[in-house]
């Protein structure tokens, strides 16, 4: 009887590679250049632009969070997924800093920050993946929400109080881009001298 029923068991079926949270994934890719076009139009500081410009940064952003969601709850997640999100979300960040910097509204030693920050978990990440993952954590995504929400306030053409508030926001994304980095460098160092796997970094 028993043998009768493990032969009845039904094999989950292989998830899609074309489903709604690689769609968004792509979808968030190909934003980027659009992005960009925007932001340096006329110069980088037409008003008209600038706002195009973080209106096509606060859809990207809002579909890095959605396809996410997807992917969890309805089984969706896929090999795919797994390489093109974190490269969506890096081309999205990066390029947003690099052009501000370019359009010199940030300052380059933040950007260069970041983007190294970015890198080096990156290439850590490869380094380690043999002996184990470190998933995503609290610190880590605070620290992706506040870069998005700093960026965002940046690229609006705005002044004064608004401004110096996108400013603020940012120095605390560098604090968090900072914290969560070591953090993940200790995880890494964790697992690959073969003590108990982290769980924190980003």
């Amino acid at each position: 009887m028993a043998a009768h029923r493990s032969e009845t068991l039904v094999e989950p079926k292989p998830v899609p590679l074309l489903n709604i949270a690689n769609v968004l994934t792509i979808l968030r890719i190909l934003i980027v250049p659009l992005f960009l076009m925007a932001l340096f139009a006329r110069g980088g500081h037409d008003p008209q632009w600038r706002w195009a410009a973080a209106a096509a940064f606060g859809v990207a952003a809002i579909t890095d969070r959605i396809d996410g969601q997807l992917a969890r709850k309805y089984g969706l997640v896929t090999d795919f997924g797994k390489l093109a999100d974190p490269i969506a979300d890096k081309a999205l960040i990066g390029a947003a800093l690099i052009g501000l910097s370019m359009l010199h509204d940030l300052p380059w030693w933040i950007t260069l920050v970041i983007v190294a920050r970015e890198l080096g978990v990156t290439l850590l990440r490869l380094a380690v993946v043999r002996r184990g993952v470190i998933p995503a954590g609290r610190g880590g995504k605070l620290k992706t929400l506040v870069q998005s929400v700093a960026i965002g306030v940046l690229l609006l053409p705005l002044s004064g109080a608004f401004a110096t508030a996108g400013m603020d926001l940012m120095y605390v994304a560098v604090l968090l881009t900072v914290v969560t980095g070591l953090d993940y460098v200790v995880q890494a160092a964790r697992l690959w001298f073969g003590s108990p796997g982290g769980s924190r970094a980003a």
